[in-house]
């Protein structure tokens, strides 16, 4: 199980992080890996003037809602995919 974890803090939530989580739920159910990634919340990861902070494999993005969508694909799935290709 690969843990993504999406600040929640008031910064980030100013920033739309309610709407991120969203959208990674999309993802997740839409490209069927429940299985395979859990959604978490976590407060303040030290990035609070850039976009909304995610936590994902050992490395802090700044996301937003328009970059959403092509960070999971781009960078979750790539993971995913990989990870259970080496297992």
């Amino acid at each position: 199980m690969t843990d993504l974890k999406i600040c929640v803090g008031s910064a980030c939530h100013l920033k739309g992080s309610n709407d991120v989580i969203e959208i990674f739920k999309y993802c997740v159910r839409s490209r069927e890996v429940l299985d395979k990634v859990e959604i978490k919340a976590a407060f303040c990861l030290g990035h609070c003037t850039e976009a909304v902070s995610v936590y994902f494999n050992d490395k802090i993005y700044s996301i937003n809602t328009a970059t959403a969508e092509n960070f999971f694909d781009e960078v979750v799935m790539k993971h995913i995919g990989s990870y259970y290709e080496n297992t």
